[in-house]
């Protein structure tokens, strides 16, 4: 097995190489990284401290990529998306991330169960134009694929829905996502493993360029799992 990993000015993910039984290929080089990927040339690649939106916009002139982390809280594992600043705008975009979201936690052979989130409690309806927005898209995206899975609009409950076991936590767009992402992991407690990308044929693992040498070893881990899965 072969995992590129992307080496930007965090060097942790050095560290975090040295630390695990299979072979990485350590690049400083977006391009580099993804020939090694879309060539074949490795089973996965993990982004480590490399920019992103070079590495996304390459990704994006081939697929519609989401990106999705893997948090685990208490021995709890789920997924949060979209965590792109520039992902989830869209309800379709939106529909996407669920459907590509649930087929990932399917290949784990888990069973998908989706939160939807918005920005506000039910009663909030009315305080200002962008909460009714946010509420009634939440409401439009559980009635639309409620029929395929478990799915419950937990408005801005996002501790409900974690409480209730959803492995699938849905923020209303990817700036939110992103926040809520940095203030579990980065302020909180939480566990990262990394960020799968949804959408693509090939295992990319996206990680924070301020993450820790353990984070970066977790999302390497996720890598090989993933291979050793297909």
């Amino acid at each position: 097995m072969k995992i590129a990993a992307g080496v930007g000015e965090n060097q942790a993910i050095i560290k975090a190489a040295n630390k695990v039984d299979f072979k990485v290929i350590l690049t400083e080089s977006e391009e580099e990284l993804l020939d090694l990927l879309l060539t074949g040339k490795v089973d996965a690649a993990v982004r480590g401290s490399l920019s992103a939106s070079h590495l996304m916009a390459k990704f994006r002139e081939r697929y519609e990529v989401y990106r999705a982390s893997l948090l685990e809280y208490n021995g709890h594992q789920f997924l949060l998306a979209p965590v792109g600043i520039d992902e989830g705008d869209k309800i379709q975009q939106k529909r996407e991330i669920v459907e590509y979201g649930a087929q990932f936690l399917e290949q784990l052979g888990l069973t998908p169960k989706i939160g939807i989130l918005s920005g506000g409690r039910p009663q909030d309806k009315g305080r200002s134009v962008k909460i009714d927005t946010s509420i009634r898209e939440g409401e439009e995206l559980t009635r639309i694929t409620r029929d395929k899975y478990t799915v419950k609009h937990y408005f801005i409950l996002i501790e409900d829905a974690i409480a209730d076991g959803a492995n699938l936590i849905l923020a209303p767009d990817g700036i939110t996502g992103n926040l809520i992402f940095r203030s579990l992991v980065f302020l909180g407690s939480l566990e990262s493993h990394g960020a799968v990308a949804l959408g693509i044929n090939d295992i990319f693992i996206d990680t924070s360029r301020s993450q820790s040498e353990e984070g970066y070893l977790r999302a390497l881990k996720l890598a090989e799992k993933l291979v050793k899965t297909r």
